[in-house]
């Protein structure tokens, strides 16, 4: 029988090859579980994504969601309830013009991510590549992010920035994001998709903007005692190295599974919900 889930403790767990399934949606499974839990045993859950609204808010609409979502990797809050971005983490605007100049002499063309109210607006000018556009295409259409495509000023708009995003074929992000390492006051991570191990994503934040940082403010804000985390890629280590307990699924990549207090079974297999199921008690 599964234990009574503790209110003293925050699960947050990653997306992408974590909670969601091959088919990059949380299963009608693992829904139902965590709604049982958040309805009838009190489940403090929430996500912590690099993903926007434009596609969070339909991957969890089945989720009975009431707490914050970290989203954009910690730059920025999602309240499920009230439908509004809050805690905005935003990077220096001469280290926006900074990023941009050293991708641009790369050749890559970022998307720059700002908040306009509730709405995030992703600046883009250039070419695109054939997956570029794809990207974009399945994030066109949502009343939570507009595109502004062939844009001459989108290194330099009002609106706060984000986060800067890249992606691309070949090692020119490798090169870009060692300059920006050595070059540009701000939180940046390269690491490969994990559908596409040849597709590089290059993310840049705010200094100190993690999804660590993210989670520790809210696990402050609700007073937990405990924060409990799972993930399966690079950019989930800072989240899992600052929980109490951090739980890797099968899937996740060597350095993440090594590092983690505990791995469970891949994310095909509903072991996120599963494990809250089993686990997520006062003992």
């Amino acid at each position: 029988m599964m234990n009574q889930p503790s209110t003293h403790t925050l699960f947050v767990s990653d997306m992408d090859g974590t909670l969601m399934g091959a088919d990059s949606r949380v299963s009608d499974r693992s829904t139902a579980i965590i709604n049982d839990l958040i309805d009838h045993h009190q489940l403090l859950f929430t996500i912590a994504t690099a993903r926007t609204t434009a596609t969070v808010v339909p991957l969890m609409r089945g989720i009975h969601a009431t707490l914050p979502m970290i989203i954009l990797s910690g730059a920025v809050l999602w309240h499920p309830v009230e439908r509004r971005l809050t805690d905005a983490r935003s990077i220096d605007p001469l280290a926006v013009r900074q990023v941009c100049g050293l991708c641009e002499r790369h050749g890559v063309h970022p998307m720059v991510y700002r908040q306009h109210g509730n709405v995030i607006h992703t600046h883009h000018c250039g070419t695109m590549a054939d997956y570029e556009r794809q990207f974009v295409d399945a994030r066109a259409h949502t009343p939570y992010k507009r595109f502004v495509l062939d844009d001459p000023d989108y290194a330099t708009h009002a609106d706060p920035t984000l986060l800067i995003f890249a992606m691309l074929k070949g090692d020119a992000l490798e090169r870009v994001y060692a300059d920006i390492r050595q070059q540009v006051d701000c939180s940046a991570i390269l690491y490969h998709d994990n559908t596409d191990p040849e597709l590089a994503l290059l993310e840049v934040y705010a200094p100190g903007c993690t999804k660590a940082a993210a989670m520790t403010r809210l696990a402050e804000q609700l007073q937990v005692d405990r924060v409990v985390a799972f993930g399966d890629n690079l950019n989930d280590i800072a989240m899992l190295q600052a929980a109490d307990h951090s739980v890797a699924v099968a899937n996740a990549v060597p350095q993440v599974r090594g590092l983690a207090h505990e791995v469970i079974g891949p994310n095909t297999d509903d072991s996120v919900a599963l494990y809250l199921w089993r686990n997520a008690s006062d003992a």
